[in-house]
């Protein structure tokens, strides 16, 4: 059996009247990378603070063994974590934030993070405060990827990068995860978790919903098309691979699971397409159509 590295039982956080968590049961293995996914709302950043030992909670959250709470200082010593929206000291340089982090976090060999900065196209010698919401994000990744730790935990780590800088992201947790580290990782890039998660867990309300691995959930794995042709096509609304069909102003505009693209397009083409949009359905739009149909 695989070393668990992180496990939640029944985790429950109300604030106040409003209950953030539910009952979160959640398992993390050595050497894993783990999706963790939802609707903004859905309690994935308080369960990540409970992870951390940043608030208290009901219910069991150990990590390495030890207790998130209690144990928090010990536990930090092995994880790396950057969140969503990075805030840094303004009147310090990207470069001394960066060696302030990898000293704190004990690291000796600081070599790799000179890699990275030229890596991520980052200039370390402006002040934060000069910085966008990029290049701080930036600073995090590269104080995080240059740390040697056991544990990285995510939160939308990759939020207002350009998609070079993300692909650039995901070969770096590839190599992590070759080297046998454990990667929780929460994301709206639904192309981000694909690639780089042996499994996923589904938040919503509080709850873990759906857990499994990407490829099993066809209704997490659509494209959404827009497209006018010269005919009207008849029939493809009835199709059980084309979801939330409509059409409006001479366009169709549905959904389509990826592995039917190919016979959605070919029977456009029949009708003598004249446009044509395809992208992959975002995560709220997959939420909104599934999930809320759901309920």
């Amino acid at each position: 059996m695989n070393e668990r590295i992180l496990e939640l039982k029944d985790v429950k956080k109300s604030f106040g009247a409003f209950q953030a968590l539910k009952g979160i049961n959640l398992e993390l293995g050595k050497g894993e990378i783990l999706g963790f996914i939802g609707p903004n709302g859905a309690g994935k950043t308080t369960t990540i603070r409970v992870i951390l030992g940043l608030i208290g909670a009901t219910g069991s959250s150990k990590v390495f063994g030890l207790d998130s709470w209690r144990d928090s200082v010990e536990i930090h010593k092995r994880l790396s974590y950057v969140p969503g929206d990075v805030n840094l000291w303004p009147n310090l340089t990207g470069g001394e934030v960066i060696d302030f982090l990898l000293k704190v976090q004990g690291q000796e060999d600081l070599s790799y993070k000179d890699k990275l900065i030229e890596k991520f196209d980052l200039d370390p010698s402006k002040k934060c405060k000069t910085y966008s919401k990029g290049n701080r994000q930036k600073v995090a990744l590269i104080a995080s990827l240059s740390s040697d730790v056991d544990l990285y935990i995510f939160d939308e780590p990759t939020s207002g990068l350009d998609p070079l800088m993300e692909s650039l992201f995901q070969e770096e947790v590839k190599k992590l995860k070759e080297e046998g580290k454990s990667i929780l990782l929460s994301s709206h890039i639904l192309s981000e978790v694909e690639k780089l998660c042996d499994t996923i867990n589904i938040i919503k309300d509080g709850l873990i919903i759906e857990k499994g691995k990407l490829s099993d959930m066809r209704h997490l794995t659509m494209s959404k098309i827009t497209a006018s042709t010269r005919e009207e096509v008849q029939g493809i609304d009835s199709l059980s691979y084309v979801k939330d069909y409509s059409y409006e102003n001479g366009y169709m505009n549905f959904k389509v699971e990826n592995d039917h693209i190919g016979e959605a397009l070919a029977l456009l083409n029949k009708f003598e397409v004249l446009s044509l949009e395809a992208r992959q359905a975002s995560l709220e739009e997959l939420f909104m159509s599934h999930y809320e149909k759901e309920a």
